[in-house]
């Protein structure tokens, strides 16, 4: 159970830690410095808290398809704000 709740709780904060940065990059053209910048800050932020949570390598692509999922969602919010207006 205990390990269950911490693979649910690093992702949903991977997922989480992306909705703001794929609202933001949807701002960014395309493959510019701040388009890197955003897809690629929370990495760092998601391997310590993939390995403080004491998982192996063999959890990171879930992980990486919480972060993916969390860009798109926040870019897809930015758009219907933008189309709103």
């Amino acid at each position: 159970m205990d390990f269950a709740l911490k693979l649910f709780g690093v992702t949903l904060l991977a997922l989480l830690i992306n909705l703001p940065l794929g609202y933001l990059r949807q701002n960014c053209e395309k493959f510019t410095f701040g388009w890197y910048f955003y897809v690629h800050i929370s990495i760092p932020v998601i391997i310590f808290l993939r390995v403080k949570a004491g998982f192996s390598w063999h959890f990171i692509p879930v992980t990486l398809g919480a972060a993916v999922a969390g860009q798109l969602i926040g870019g897809r919010i930015n758009r219907r704000f933008k189309r709103s207006d």
